[in-house]
């Protein structure tokens, strides 16, 4: 299963460290990160789960609920919880879910469907491909996807600049450029017409080619 941008992200009921998740009740109506990890106890992903607890206010400033995946059990996540409170001095402030069986990274596509036997039997490299974020939106659809390497730690600034600009550019007829951070020019999309964007815009832009229609952030 190959999940792609616009996709329904798939349901299911799992047991996390905050206990029974029904995910789409988790959700709720709102913004969610859901990112996963190949196994507990392994280096870069220790510091991504306190770089995450740490952002926890930004995150739930924007209205987001950010929950975790380890391809592992619960009770090894509960030990992890603790190496992560000692070596990141942060206490894990959000769940993270038990995957023993795998029956969740398949379900995502991080694993193929076809992959045998459980967790205690496979190495984090034999999951290398369970490193995946997804930023859902209310509807429960999937908005960004992006695979890490294990060698390559997480940017979640990068990631609460990305839902800015999901959160912008679904509430406006906008589009955000390259390198745009919040409070920044944006770009009236295609599908509005000069007309339109002369009511939704009425201070005007600049427009360097006629499909390229530059203008200030809406509020």
């Amino acid at each position: 299963m190959t999940l792609t941008i616009g996709d329904l992200a798939p349901d299911f009921i799992a047991q996390s460290t905050d206990g029974e998740i029904r995910f789409h009740d988790w959700i709720e109506g709102s913004w969610c990160v859901f990112f996963s990890h190949p196994k507990d106890f392994t280096p870069v992903c220790t510091t991504e789960l306190g770089a995450v607890a740490r952002a926890m206010p930004e995150f739930a400033r924007r209205g987001v609920k950010v929950i975790g995946l380890s391809v592992d059990s619960l009770d090894s996540h509960r030990r992890w919880r603790g190496d992560i409170e000692e070596t990141q001095s942060v206490t894990l402030n959000y769940p993270l879910i038990a995957d023993d069986e795998l029956r969740i990274a398949k379900l995502y596509g991080m694993l193929p469907a076809a992959v045998a036997g459980v967790a205690g039997e496979r190495t984090a490299l034999d999951n290398q491909t369970a490193r995946s974020v997804f930023i859902i939106g209310p509807d429960k659809k999937i908005k960004v996807t992006i695979t890490y390497p294990m060698s390559t730690g997480r940017n979640f600034s990068e990631l609460l600049r990305v839902i800015d600009s999901l959160q912008l550019t679904s509430a406006h007829q906008v589009a955000t450029p390259a390198d745009w951070s919040y409070g920044e020019d944006v770009i009236i999309v295609p599908a509005v017409s000069d007309d339109a964007a002369k009511e939704k815009f009425p201070d005007g832009w600049t427009a360097p080619r006629p499909y390229l229609r530059i203008v200030g952030q809406p509020a």
